[in-house]
């Protein structure tokens, strides 16, 4: 399954500004809120919905409501970055956590804390803003799927190559979502030409 980059003029934009290494961590927050804001909603364009009976101020109609529940997990402590839009667009939504990190020798993930809500039933969507070797976005679906998730999609900023076929081999048919597909990863592992360490740049570190 090819992953969905998003094709949006403004995430074109935000993009190039998230990738500029003299982009401010305040100014790099709100543009990677507003490149979630139009993840999320890609993501969740085929949520399910049923019908719904109102009264307007001036008759009867029969609208529809989402019908689904919607859980978003983020692979810490980048993925908290992507996690505010999905609040502000679904205010029922529910939050898990995945605690995963990366060591920098090895680039091999360790997981140290794991909560996740209820998955039955609900869209289970699990964000992380850099796709680069694809060990972790596997590993926290690897969880959430042992957690009892079985609609669920993924969603990057940024993704390379190796990354996505990874996930792609091992989660066939889990959905990757995307604002940019970049070259490839670099021998530290590092996506390129990327953003560098999107934890690092949100948060001043």
């Amino acid at each position: 399954m090819s992953p969905h980059l998003l094709q949006h003029p403004l995430a074109a934009h935000i993009i190039t500004h998230l990738r500029d290494q003299t982009t401010k961590p305040a100014t790099f927050r709100t543009l990677a809120y507003h490149l979630g804001l139009l993840l999320a909603i890609e993501a969740t364009r085929d949520l399910a919905t049923m019908e719904k009976p109102i009264h307007t101020p001036l008759e009867p109609v029969t609208g529809r409501v989402l019908s689904q529940p919607l859980v978003v997990v983020p692979i810490l402590r980048a993925g908290l970055g992507m996690v505010q839009p999905f609040l502000d667009l679904f205010p029922d939504v529910s939050v898990g956590y995945i605690g995963l990190e990366r060591d920098h020798h090895t680039a091999i993930a360790r997981s140290y804390y794991c909560k996740l809500p209820p998955m039955a039933g609900a869209r289970v969507i699990v964000v992380d803003p850099m796709l680069a070797t694809g060990g972790s976005a596997v590993q926290a679906i690897d969880v959430v799927k042992t957690a009892g998730a079985r609609d669920l999609s993924f969603v990057s900023i940024v993704a390379s190559p190796e990354g996505i076929a990874l996930l792609q081999q091992r989660h066939p048919k889990v959905p990757v979502f995307t604002a940019a597909c970049d070259r490839e990863l670099n021998v530290q592992k590092y996506i390129l030409p990327g953003l560098g360490d999107f934890g690092d740049r949100l948060y001043g570190t």
